[in-house]
């Protein structure tokens, strides 16, 4: 078991983490001087929207997540190097079997306010995101704690969650069955310690800078909302001797190109993913000029199918759709970020099955597209729209499928574009016919893109899909103790999904950034979003 945790774990991938970054581990990186001239060291950041909510039980979107890991702090997070190292935690241990995980929390370990931080804070954060009333529609990221599920729909109690602290400073979780990436998953903000006084007292605590109360390397000092966040380091912090930044100051700029314009003249200092979008007509020039880099973190981009009204609701029309896609042509003449095509939903670099399960095949789009039509009684096709979020690079990816859909298939699809938070509201409500989904890893598994379909009241689960078997075989996967059998049997799963397709894959993830050379020590996570503990600014 402990030689398979290791190849599980070990197979978490460092991508974008940039050129002159320090080789040292977070456990004793050597501080830089804040500056050459005296002045406080200021790194300036963009980010394309307003954040919904810097509640880390809460939040769903990458803009949020990017903001709360400045904030906040969960028991493990990532060095320069990549590597997964203990950070509210100094220590743990995890029983033979991995169904037991006890970590030691720092004596040394604050709130932004000054209170110590126990054992008990966790505890709270994570009964509380498991609590019906909470609504954290990431709360199956914690289903494998014993209970977990049991409490969050409703048929077991809070009491019979397996977590609990045994002092102070000790943590320890019981879990339903073997789950070897428990450890990498307390890096995910639903298993961040949340300040109970402060939660308990005010419903909108997370939604200004003044009432918000973390223990990460950032303190928020401003939130002009829809125009700046700005954050200064936590003297609090247990290890603030490490963090370089004096301040951190976030413009919300909605343009993509308006951000590349401000990056181009200085007046901030990225360009590009975590931060924004870069412009598609930017891409060639970047590249030609040698400044293009590729953060290729696990994810799949998708057309998301209402499988819950017709005509989406035939399996035969979905694989019409699905098949009648040029995937490589998307990539080529709009992404041209060289990102892999996608023939299933868990990234290839999993390894479930990398060749995928099933090709571009225009005639045989049609052929189902007609047998799916009969089986709906259909004599014309109707009116169908495809939905997307307000990017340049997202507008000409949904023309180009239209186009594709009306070769291929002979049908006009509209399009509708909606801001951020539109899109996002029409995509949890089933307020769509076909959408744009991109799911970026939350931690390094298959399991991970599988279980989000288990069951229709997922969170994540937009076509709103469910199929007994494919449920069967996610629950089997969470108590087999085998890899190699654990594998099979999520590759199984993926077929199925694959073969009812409420999902129609694009591409692989590839997110293309550019930056200003004086930005160091700059960390995008292995799995993506942004870290700003270690960053410098040598002006």
């Amino acid at each position: 078991m402990k030689k398979a945790f290791a190849l599980l774990t070990g197979l978490t991938l460092l991508f974008g983490v940039l050129t002159g970054c320090s080789t040292q581990s977070n456990e004793s990186p050597q501080a830089e001087q804040a500056s050459t001239n005296g002045e406080p060291m200021v790194l300036r950041w963009s980010i394309n929207s307003e954040p919904p909510s810097l509640d880390p039980g809460i939040a769903v979107d990458a803009d949020s997540f990017d903001m709360i890991y400045a904030a906040f702090e969960g028991l493990t997070s990532y060095d320069v190097n990549g590597e997964l190292v203990n950070a509210t935690a100094e220590s743990f241990t995890n029983s033979p079997d991995y169904t037991q995980f006890t970590f030691k929390i720092r004596k040394d370990a604050k709130w932004s306010n000054g209170d110590p931080l126990t054992a008990h804070d966790f505890v709270y954060a994570i009964k509380r995101n498991l609590d019906p009333k909470t609504a954290s529609e990431y709360a199956y990221q914690l289903y494998y704690i014993k209970g977990g599920e049991e409490y969050n729909t409703g048929i077991g109690s809070a009491d019979d969650v397996g977590v609990k602290a045994l002092d102070d400073y000790t943590l320890e979780f019981t879990l339903k069955a073997p789950t070897p990436f428990f450890r990498e998953l307390t890096f995910f903000p639903t298993l961040f310690p949340l300040h109970q006084k402060t939660v308990e007292s005010n419903p909108k605590w997370a939604d200004e800078a003044a009432t918000i109360v973390g223990n990460g390397p950032f303190i928020m000092k401003e939130w002009e909302h829809k125009q700046k966040i700005v954050f200064e380091k936590n003297d609090n912090y247990w290890d603030k001797d490490n963090v370089k930044l004096d301040r951190l100051e976030v413009a919300m700029i909605d343009d993509n190109n308006t951000a590349f314009s401000m990056f181009e003249n200085g007046d901030i200092d990225w360009g590009g993913y975590p931060a924004s979008t870069l412009p598609p007509d930017a891409i060639p020039y970047l590249k030609n000029e040698g400044k293009l880099m590729v953060a290729s973190n696990p994810g799949t981009q998708s057309v998301v199918f209402n499988t819950q009204k017709p005509p989406f609701n035939n399996q035969k029309i979905r694989q019409a759709f699905a098949y009648a896609i040029d995937r490589q042509a998307i990539i080529d003449n709009i992404l041209q970020t060289g990102v892999p095509a996608a023939y299933g939903w868990v990234p290839d670099s999993m390894g479930l099955k990398p060749e995928g399960y099933f090709k571009e095949d225009p005639a045989k789009a049609k052929q189902l597209l007609e047998e799916g039509m009969k089986e709906l009684g259909l004599t014309s096709f109707p009116s169908v729209t495809y939905t997307f979020d307000s990017t340049d690079m997202n507008k000409k990816v949904a023309e180009a499928l239209q186009d594709q859909w009306k070769r291929n298939l002979g049908i006009d699809v509209k399009l509708y574009t909606a801001e951020l938070k539109v899109y996002r509201d029409m995509r949890s409500q089933g307020n769509f016919d076909m959408i744009r989904f991109q799911w970026g890893a939350d931690f390094n598994d298959p399991i991970n893109f599988l279980e989000m379909f288990r069951e229709k009241t997922g969170g994540n689960n937009h076509p709103d899909w469910e199929n007994p078997k494919f449920k069967e075989l996610i629950d089997q996967s969470y108590t087999e103790p085998d890899l190699e059998k654990r594998k099979q049997i999520l590759l199984e799963a993926e077929t199925i999904l694959m073969e009812e397709m409420p999902l129609a894959p694009i591409n692989f993830r590839g997110n293309p950034y550019v930056k200003n050379d004086h930005v160091k020590d700059f960390i995008i996570f292995p799995l993506g979003g942004a870290y700003f503990k270690y960053a410098s600014v040598m002006r």
